[in-house]
């Protein structure tokens, strides 16, 4: 099983959780983070790390965001993402996005 990055890291794209992991399975785009479902080993590292509360793993992913299932696989798969595997500075976007979000 792997862990799934949904809505709520677009247009933020805190990268906390690529530290913590231990395979380097996340990859980017200019609006978000995704899991590679191959790479990804399970540890759950990731998820207390994300400040935004936007990973889930595979069959714990709420009802309204399992869409990001295969969008991870499509975005991290496809070549078009580049692997990330250092802290980033995040979006301009993120804190009022953390802030909207409750966070």
């Amino acid at each position: 099983m792997t862990h799934i990055v949904t809505g709520n890291c677009e247009d933020c794209k805190f990268t906390d959780c690529v530290e913590t992991c231990p395979v380097d399975c996340f990859y980017m785009d200019d609006r978000m983070l995704y899991i590679h479902p191959d790479e990804c080993i399970d540890c759950g590292a990731c998820v207390p790390a994300c400040p935004v509360e936007a990973i889930f793993p595979g069959d714990s992913v709420p009802e309204d965001q399992t869409q990001w299932t295969d969008i991870n696989a499509e975005k991290s798969t496809g070549g078009e993402c580049e692997n990330i595997t250092a802290k980033q500075d995040p979006l301009p976007s993120a804190e009022e996005k953390k802030t909207n979000l409750g966070y």
